[in-house]
């Protein structure tokens, strides 16, 4: 199909077009009209997935003139890390949407109007193989997150959307001018203007300037992520934010950090990424963040902030695995960043659901719920499970490859890892606890279990859990071609060294 990726990528943009002309005095076809144009945002992506032909470079490519006196073009087109998160993004788009039915009450329009204008930022951001066509959506993400949090958020929603825009701004900064100076090298180097990853991927830079690039790369893409340091925005952002709005946050909009890691700064930058200094500092900070977000999370008497802690913890494994520069590391990582917006995004529905009934995040003031939520009490469990790495779930796959990459680059980096998988599963099987066991107190004994629309938002993410746990070759399969790409950029001839078959000579038996 021709153009399948414009039109999953500017179909939540026509839902908000129609949207803005509904009456805002009929909050019901509103509502029903947001979610519609989330679910029809869903299906037609799913042609990616049955027609998607992996041993192509790039899948569904499609280029364009855009501004042809600066270099910049319509390019988009995806990978197997692409799709993924493309249909990542799709499938926790529409079922955030679903999940605030019953939340939002104010100004409905202009909540549903920022989700989906969300939705196309991020799908284009996954999407864009022309890195200025890409910085566009990457800051079109912050307007409609930072208007989320900021309306519609908790009682400190002022202070944490600005932490968040502030946070998040400096970084773009700093990638802009990244991305301006090898624009300009390419410049030097070509006669030519190109904004183009394909150019700018033939662009040489001196060991000098790849350091400083890399460094500007890394503000930009690790205060997404976040990594330790930089993610002291993060817990104010998740935690004031509305249920839907922590659920694409921790899902979808962090795996922009390690994408960009994955797809420009690995790949522009060999030179750099490989460099023994900076891959200890990032194997350092990846383990301060996986120990650091765990302990945190032990000290938590509020459930959504332990949650949100949760995920520097996870993210820290993501960009270990990305840093361990061989294929079991960067599969497990990409594989994980899956694992985490579902089950992450269970978490925080959950704490949604409880927050609906009690209107307080306190773990205290549960207790017993098994008794009055059984349902509830379930779909919290294998959140919990998929979350610390049970085998038969998915977060098992990516946690094992993950330690396997970082065993093969250092024995510390695994060992430091599976401290980090003891923690997770310290602090979830506490606070599964503290909430769901003993007895039950007045305030609770009155609680209903989930509703029909409830289990059918939980209901895919489950599914999705247990199919990746199951049966996890598919999304391997999916992702050879460019694991072996970014790994043969970064460290040429290492399938050869290690007597492993290499994807790239694989030849297409489609014509």
């Amino acid at each position: 199909m021709d153009h399948i990726l414009s039109i999953v990528l500017f179909t939540p943009l026509a839902g908000l077009v129609v949207l803005m002309f509904l009456p805002s005095s009929h909050p019901r076809l509103v509502k029903l009209w947001a979610n519609a144009a989330a679910f029809v945002g869903f299906l037609v992506s799913l042609p990616l997935v049955f027609q998607f032909d992996r041993t192509k470079t790039w899948a569904f490519e499609e280029q364009s003139s855009w501004i042809p006196s600066i270099g910049a073009s319509y390019h988009l087109g995806i990978d197997g890390l692409g799709l993924l998160l493309v249909m990542l993004t799709t499938v926790l788009g529409f079922l955030s949407i679903l999940s605030s039915w019953s939340a939002i009450e104010s100004r409905l329009k202009e909540y549903y109007a920022f989700f989906l204008l969300l939705q196309t930022a991020m799908l284009g951001v996954f999407m864009s193989l022309d890195l200025l066509l890409f910085f566009v959506f990457w800051e079109t993400v912050l307007v409609p997150m930072y208007f989320i949090i900021a309306i519609w958020g908790g009682q400190r929603r002022a202070y944490a959307a600005i932490k968040f825009i502030i946070y998040t701004l400096i970084g773009s900064v700093l990638m802009l001018l990244g991305i301006l100076t090898l624009y300009f090298q390419h410049y030097t180097q070509f006669q030519t203007y190109s904004f183009d990853l394909a150019d700018l991927l033939r662009t040489s830079l001196s060991p000098a300037l790849q350091w400083w690039v890399f460094w500007a790369f890394f503000v930009g893409f690790a205060v997404k992520v976040p990594m330790f340091p930089f993610h002291t925005w993060l817990p104010d952002a998740h935690t004031e934010a509305p249920t839907a709005g922590s659920v694409i946050l921790a899902s979808v909009l962090l795996k922009m950090g390690t994408y960009g890691f994955l797809r420009f700064s690995l790949p522009l930058l060999p030179d750099s990424a490989k460099n023994p200094v900076i891959v200890n500092i990032m194997a350092v900070l990846s383990i301060i963040g996986i120990v650091y977000g765990a302990l945190a999370c032990l000290m938590q008497k509020d459930w959504k902030k332990l949650v949100a802690y949760s995920s520097v913890s996870h993210l820290g494994f993501c960009t270990l695995g990305i840093f361990s520069l061989n294929p079991a590391g960067i599969a497990g990582s990409i594989i994980q960043q899956i694992n985490h917006g579902i089950s992450t995004g269970m978490l925080f529905l959950i704490v949604g659901v409880v927050y609906e009934r009690r209107h307080t995040r306190e773990i205290s003031e549960y207790g017993g719920l098994m008794k009055v939520m059984p349902v509830f009490t379930i779909v919290f469990l294998i959140a919990a499970l998929s979350s610390l790495g049970m085998p038969v779930l998915n977060g098992f796959v990516g946690e094992i490859t993950i330690l396997e990459g970082a065993y093969l680059m250092s024995f510390n980096w695994a060992f430091w890892g599976a401290v980090g998988i003891a923690l997770g599963a310290a602090y979830l099987i506490w606070l599964f606890q503290r909430t769901m066991l003993g007895d039950v107190s007045e305030k609770n004994s009155i609680l209903h279990d989930l509703s029909p629309r409830e289990i059918a938002v939980f209901a895919p993410l489950i599914v999705w859990a247990f199919w990746i746990g199951l049966n996890p070759q598919p999304y391997f399969s999916v992702l050879d071609r460019p694991v072996a790409q970014i790994v043969e950029r970064v460290r040429p001839g290492y399938y050869a060294e290690h007597h492993l078959p290499n994807p790239l000579t694989v030849t297409s038996s489609r014509q």
